[in-house]
């Protein structure tokens, strides 16, 4: 009788492997960071390096931003 609950009785492995495709399907999904968001990327960049200003973050404020929101629409937090 101990045999067959033993059977019925999924064990963590197969719980496990039942749940990685799905966590697979949703990486998949999920665009990398560095693929998104390149001319926001791009211009935020230049701003910050090429700044005159003494608070180069300050002065680039709003690109940083636009970048900030862009990454956020893919769901990724900078």
């Amino acid at each position: 009788m101990m045999a067959t609950q033993a059977a019925q009785i999924p064990s963590l492995s197969q719980a496990a492997a039942a749940a990685a495709p799905a966590q697979a399907a949703n990486a998949a999904s999920k665009p990398k960071p560095c693929c998104v968001c390149k001319e926001e990327k791009s211009q935020r960049d230049e701003c910050l390096l090429f700044s005159n200003a003494a608070n180069p973050e300050k002065d680039c404020q709003s690109t940083i931003e636009r970048y900030r929101s862009c990454m956020a629409g893919f769901g990724f937090k900078v």
